[in-house]
């Protein structure tokens, strides 16, 4: 039997991407497929999808959605269904999906992400004709409130069973209790263990309330969520869900993530193969004009932020370069670390280079032209960069929490005698933490035979989506069983 799931989330690759959620919803209904599961993808209308959807048909409209009016359009995401809400005073603006062109918070976002909610909810309880459903996949607070509604005021009162993704709880969706009675909710909705978050609306919470089963993107995030350190206040709640908090580890596409047929670079190689791989590392310092050289070149593709550890790795740049090492990032974020980057580029012309913004080609040749990628996260609920590194030969250096600890192999004495060692962990996000692992990685890569071990242990890896579409599709079964 054919499980039909409705995945409702506010981004999803190739159509529109800010982070990791986007290569995950994406990624999704083809990792569920194998497995017996329907799985239609639900995203709001923002210019660049109504854009890459075409001329679409309109099945259903809303006269006054959270008073506004609203068609439902019908397309593809790759090979499966695509539905997008179409509100134009919501979602079609400049700017990104969640901020200004000044990067400030839309104003109005509470009423944009309930108004997705409240259509996610009517879809999934009938009111669109030939699009029923079996259970509801919501992912991060943009996506909460369709559960709410589907607890507290379901379409023609029919609730399903449903599944809240914690992709990152730094993210909740938290808004003044004021905007309550806008959100056509009734009023025992306004409750603890409803929507109601010390005094305001909590989307992640209300969200997290309502599911039948949370889950979140590794088994180390959920556990280390239970604790206030990473449970940014709703670890109470984490705690009281008990075992219906799992974590799922993310898979990355290794069709787009494949280095042995990955257009993007200069020379393709695979585990077999990795002399070919030079190449790559040659082509990357030209295009970062770095000084050629043998020693380690490190690569970092990522946000520019405090959760990421970015301002530890600034303070420990120069350390890098005394040891012989090379740096090339990508990413952007924080403006006084974008600073700090440059001026650190400065100091060291050839030795550091920065690209501020996102390139998705140069991420790949960044994976395949470096020695090491850097993970420095205070927290990281999955990690996919890490995983495209394992994949590409790139030897992750990373911080020992959450999905890093959980797909990284630490070279330690016992791992690297035993032959399955796959990077270096390191402990606390500190400077002296991060130098020591940094002069770790310059030492291993001085051993060419352990190195390359660790390149090809990764390489080898299985980090595709097969084991974790299966764990999604056996926990749909497992509520869908429950509910009948």
């Amino acid at each position: 039997m054919t499980i039909r799931v409705l995945s409702v989330t506010s981004e999803a690759v190739p159509l529109v991407k800010t982070g990791g959620l986007a290569d995950v919803a994406g990624a999704l209904p083809d990792a569920l497929a194998p497995h017996g599961v329907e799985m239609t993808t639900l995203l709001p209308g923002y210019p660049a999808v109504l854009k890459a959807l075409g001329k679409a048909k309109a099945i259903h409209a809303w006269d006054a959605l959270l008073g506004e009016p609203a068609r439902l359009l019908a397309g593809k995401l790759g090979d499966h269904p695509l539905l997008v809400l179409d509100a134009p005073r919501l979602f079609q603006r400049d700017g990104g999906p969640y901020v200004d062109p000044f990067g400030y918070d839309w104003g109005d976002n509470w009423r944009r992400y309930a108004a997705f909610g409240r259509a996610a909810a009517d879809i999934a309880g009938g009111a669109v004709k030939k699009h029923g459903f079996d259970l509801v996949h919501a992912h991060d607070w943009q996506a909460g409130m369709a559960l709410a509604y589907l607890r507290f005021a379901p379409f023609d009162g029919k609730a399903l069973p449903s599944v809240m993704t914690i992709h990152n709880m730094a993210f909740q969706g938290y808004f003044g209790g004021d905007l309550f009675p806008l959100l056509d909710l009734p009023p025992q909705a306004w409750a603890m263990d409803g929507v109601e978050y010390h005094g305001g609306v909590g989307f992640l919470k209300a969200g997290m309330e309502a599911a039948s089963a949370v889950t979140t993107v590794s088994p180390t995030y959920a556990r280390e969520i239970r604790l206030p350190e990473f449970g940014m206040g709703l670890e109470g709640l984490i705690v009281s869900r008990g075992d219906r908090v799992r974590g799922i580890v993310n898979g990355i596409d290794t069709e787009q993530w494949n280095p042995q047929v990955d257009p993007a670079l200069k020379a393709n190689f695979s585990a077999r193969t990795l002399a070919k791989r030079a190449a790559n590392k040659r082509a990357l310092e030209q295009e970062f004009a770095l000084e050629p050289g043998d020693g380690p070149l490190f690569v970092v593709i990522s946000r520019l932020t405090w959760q990421k550890g970015m301002d530890v790795l600034l303070e420990a740049i120069d350390h890098l370069v005394g040891i012989g090492g090379r740096l090339a990032l990508l990413g952007s974020g924080d403006a006084a670390l974008e600073t700090g980057f440059h001026q650190a580029a400065a100091r060291h012309p050839g030795r550091v280079a920065v690209r501020i913004g996102y390139d998705e080609a140069l991420s790949h040749r960044m994976q395949a032209g470096g020695d090491a990628i850097l993970v420095p996260s205070r927290f990281e609920p999955c990690g996919l960069t890490q995983l495209y590194g394992l994949a590409y030969g790139c030897v992750p250096v990373v911080a020992r929490t959450g999905g890093l600890a959980d797909t990284v192999i630490d070279a330690n004495l016992a791992a690297t005698n035993a032959g399955v060692a796959t990077g270096i962990q390191f402990t606390g996000v500190h400077w002296q933490a991060l130098t020591e692992a940094i002069s770790r990685a310059a030492a291993l890569h001085r051993q060419p035979d352990l190195w390359q071990s660790l390149q090809r242990n990764g390489m080898k890896a299985d980090f595709s989506w097969s084991r974790s579409g299966k764990a999604y599709a056996d926990l749909y079964s497992e509520l869908i069983a429950e509910d009948r």
